[in-house]
Parts: structure tokens; C-alpha cells; sequence
């Protein structure tokens, strides 16, 4: 019977304190041969309390199991070794195989570890960056540009719609910016807008890039392919950036309602994270940063544009041209120089702005004669449907009126646009009214009468006579003009069937 290590101990104890077999074992409450087998075992200097792995049927076939395991690199499946071996005529189960399969695969792995040196970064060194896929916004699919400096770990995270060149040097930019200087060195995948060939095993770099290292006084670098450890601090920042911003069902994080909302949301994640103490060095990126800004290069007054696009001088439309096609713009960026680029089926507009380069617009490509005018970006003009006219008072009996509120805005272009006679007059008796009965009723009669259409003698006075009635007793039901009493003749659909 094998013994646990608490008896095994206790026999040696025994042993020690007699120094005779058969004493020791009767204090033990075992045989005198168990207590000289364990003695034995100790005085050869080997553990008492390991166990003796007794001879398997699998014993004869384990260099069989090491040689499939090596030649599979460990990814061998205990199920197909076990086929094998049966075919070899092995006959035990293949609980005993998986076994042996899982001891030869820890076996495996211990020498085959891939160990690591540790990193120790400089400041003004490195600054890696990577790409992650954002949250849908208004149903589109959108990219988080996540750049990581490694001495200080400051995080920088920008949304963006792709990852064109034109899109990456924007965000080169702004992230530049972001920290104050430009590193020796930035690191970043092989992709398309980095790499754009291997001759040999040796990267070729995309023309556009260098000359976007040389404008910016850095050397843009490429990892080893199909290896993300080798920039595990942008490969960390896109994991946080997208179980913090990316709506789940972990986080509960509502859908972010526009592009400015999902923007907005990175700049508050990137100023928790830079604030909050930093659990390898121990203090705030953002503190670091103000010490390793020391050593980084200094910014070019003019961003690298040469990929960013055509540049156009937005008119004072809000507009740029771009084939024939006028695009829309934000008011900010009136007379100021923007950048154009056609984005496959679309056009993208960069402008800069006092964190760097930034897209302010993207519209659906057009052709001559269709211009691409969005209206958010005429906050208090006058859609395309229609010209609304602007009161504008002139008169002292105009003012007062208007005063009223925006019911008696609405009453007097109603009226003026169906042709109603005497509206000054109604316009002064409004005024009466609403020296006896208070600005805030008749405003309120003046704006019902409004989109009901009644422009005639005494109407407001009526109407507010029926909204006296309703506020005495809120128990009277004021009927829809959209519902109507009428039965309807459903009930004889099945006449006759």
C-alpha cells in the first residue's frame, strides 16, 4: 500500500528517534521492511516521497510517440498517434496513449520554448503603431489607429474609416503631434502602405513612406513577418483600445451614434489610460512624456500632404471642387487649404486643424452636375427643400409681436405664405390678447393655429377659449383630426365564405 508523505515522514521520524527497524515500525504502525525501504531510499540521497512509476504497456512504443510528436512540431492529436500505434501492434487503450502523447508534448515544448530577452527601451527611441477594427458607426464598418511610445507607454488611439495611405500619414501626423516631437524609429506591420515587396527575404519599402520618414526626420521600420511579438506594446494597446471601445456585451457600452461621437470617445480613452499610474514603471505615461519629450525630434512646421490628396481652398460656400463635383465641408475650414483624395467610391477631405491632420468630411463620389452637399454642415441654414423666410422686424408693432414667442414666428409666415388678409390687424389683436391672458397662451394659440391653417378673424381668440376650456378640466378629450369614428367594413370580409 503506498503511503502518503505525512506516514513516510513519520517513519523516517521514527527511525531517527530509535534507530532499529523494528522499533520504528511498531511506533509507525507499519512493517519493519517498509521502514529500511524508505531508510534505504534516503541514505541513496534519492526522494522518499516520490513514486515509483511502475512499467507501462506504452513504454516500448515512446520513442515511436517522440518521433511523431517532433516531426508534427507538438500538434500531433493523441487520437492519430494512437492509430498508429495500434498499427504498430500496440494493444493497450488510448487512455494510455493520450497519456503518454500529453508527457511527450510538455516534454517537447520545454525545449523548444521561445525565450525572450527583456526589451529595455530608450527615450525618444520607439514608437510602434497598429490598426484594429472599430465599432460600426451609422452602419459602417470603421478602424482604430492605435500608436503606442515605449519609454514613456503614452497611447495614442484615432478612428478613422481605412487604412490608405492617405488615412495612415493623417494619423502619423496627428499622433506626432500628439506627443510634441517626432522618435528615431516607427515600428509597424508588413502592410501594403509599408511594405511593398520582399526580394530575397528583404523588405522594399513603399516610396511614399520613406519620403514621409525623411520629411518627418525618422525611419519607418517593418516587424518580422507573421510575428506580432516582436511590437507586443501596439499589439497591447489594440487589445485595450477595443475591450474599451468597442461595444460588447462585456463592456455595455452604447453604439456610438455618429463618427465626432466615436472620436470623442477615444480622446477620453486615451486620457484615462496616459493618466492613471502605469504598472511597469510605475508612474503616469503622461508624466513620462513630458521627459522623454526631451529627447524626441522636432516637428516640422508643415505636415507631410503629398499623399494626402489634391489641395483645394474651401470657397466660401463651404465647398471644394473635385472633378467638376462641388463636396461640402465644415465652416471652419472656410479659406483655409484642405487635401482631396478619391477613397475607392468615395471622397475623403483632410484638413489641419490644431491636433494635426484630420479627416472633416467624406462624401459618396459624384459626377458633374450632382454636388454632394450634406447639411449638417450648415447648422441654421435653409435645407434644399424649400427657402423658410427669416422674420425680420422692423416696426415697434413687429417686434412686440414676434416677442411673443416662436407660436407667433410661425403664425406670420403661415399666414404670408396662404395669402391672409389683415394680418397686421390680427397681429394687434394678438397683442391685446395677450396683454389680458399672458404672452405664453396666446404664443401657444398662435402656434396651434399655425399648423391647423386658421388665419380668420377671431380664430386665436377661439382657440384660446377651447385651451381655457381644456386647462379647467384636463378631463376633456380633444379629438384627432387624423383619427376618424367610422367603423370600418372588416367585419364583413368573411360574407358569404
Amino acid at each position: 500500500m503506498t503511503k502518503s508523505d505525512r506516514e513516510i515522514m513519520d517513519i523516517l521520524e521514527a527511525f531517527d528517534l530509535t534507530h532499529t527497524a523494528h522499533s520504528a515500525a511498531d511506533l509507525a504502525g507499519c512493517d519493519a521492511k517498509t521502514v529500511a525501504r524508505y531508510v534505504a531510499v534516503r541514505d541513496a540521497g534519492r526522494d522518499p516521497t516520490a513514486r515509483h512509476r511502475r512499467p507501462m504497456k506504452v513504454d516500448g512504443h515512446r520513442d515511436k510517440i517522440e518521433e511523431l510528436v517532433e516531426r508534427s512540431a507538438g500538434r500531433i492529436r493523441a487520437d492519430v498517434v494512437h492509430e498508429r500505434l495500434l498499427a504498430l501492434g500496440f494493444d493497450g487503450t488510448e487512455r494510455t496513449t493520450r497519456r503518454a502523447v500529453r508527457a511527450a508534448k510538455v516534454a517537447y515544448r520545454a525545449g523548444h520554448r521561445r525565450t525572450y530577452r527583456p526589451w529595455v527601451t530608450e527615450p525618444g527611441m520607439w514608437l510602434q503603431f497598429d490598426w484594429a477594427k472599430g465599432p460600426d458607426v451609422e452602419g459602417r464598418p470603421t478602424l482604430l489607429f492605435c500608436a503606442w511610445l515605449a519609454w514613456s507607454r503614452f497611447r495614442v488611439v484615432l478612428p478613422t474609416w481605412d487604412r490608405t495611405m492617405g488615412s495612415l500619414l493623417a494619423c502619423i501626423d496627428a499622433t506626432l503631434r500628439a506627443i510634441g516631437g517626432v522618435p528615431t524609429y516607427l515600428l509597424t506591420d508588413n502592410e501594403r502602405t509599408i511594405t511593398v515587396d520582399r526580394v530575397a527575404g528583404v523588405p522594399v519599402r513603399h516610396p511614399g513612406m520613406v519620403a514621409a520618414g525623411r520629411h518627418y526626420g525618422t525611419t519607418v521600420l517593418a516587424c518580422t513577418p507573421f510575428d506580432p511579438e516582436t511590437k507586443g506594446g501596439s499589439e497591447a494597446t489594440v487589445r485595450i483600445a477595443k475591450a474599451d471601445l468597442v461595444p460588447t456585451d462585456a463592456n455595455l457600452r452604447p453604439a456610438h451614434r455618429s463618427f465626432a461621437d466615436l472620436a470623442a470617445a477615444c480622446a477620453a480613452f486615451c486620457a484615462e489610460v496616459n493618466g492613471r499610474t502605469h504598472r511597469e514603471t510605475g508612474r503616469r505615461p503622461e508624466d513620462m512624456l513630458a521627459i522623454e519629450r526631451a529627447r524626441l525630434h522636432a516637428l516640422p512646421v508643415e505636415p507631410y500632404t503629398a499623399a494626402l490628396g489634391e489641395g483645394r481652398t474651401v470657397a466660401d460656400d463651404q465647398t471644394v471642387r473635385l472633378g467638376s463635383v462641388r463636396y461640402s465641408v465644415p465652416r471652419e475650414h472656410v479659406g483655409s487649404e484642405v487635401w482631396v483624395r478619391v477613397v475607392g467610391d468615395e471622397v475623403a477631405i483632410v484638413a489641419r486643424t490644431t491636433t494635426g491632420l484630420r479627416e472633416v468630411a467624406r462624401h459618396a463620389r459624384s459626377t458633374p452636375g450632382d454636388p454632394r452637399i450634406e447639411d449638417a454642415h450648415y447648422p441654421g441654414h435653409p435645407s434644399g427643400r424649400g427657402l423658410r423666410p427669416r422674420p425680420r422686424p422692423v416696426h415697434p408693432d413687429e417686434r412686440a409681436f414676434l416677442a411673443l414667442g416662436p407660436g407667433a414666428e410661425a403664425w406670420l409666415i403661415e399666414a404670408a405664405s396662404v395669402g391672409a388678409v389683415r394680418i397686421r390687424a390680427k397681429m394687434a389683436r394678438a397683442l391685446e390678447l395677450a396683454a389680458l391672458l399672458g404672452a405664453v397662451r396666446v404664443d401657444e394659440a398662435l402656434a396651434l393655429a399655425a399648423s391647423a391653417g386658421r388665419f380668420a378673424d377671431g380664430d386665436i381668440a377661439s382657440i384660446r377659449d377651447h385651451l381655457a376650456v381644456h386647462d379647467a378640466d384636463p378631463g376633456v378629450t380633444v379629438s384627432d383630426e387624423a383619427f376618424s369614428a367610422q367603423p370600418g367594413t372588416a367585419a364583413w370580409a368573411g360574407l358569404g365564405r
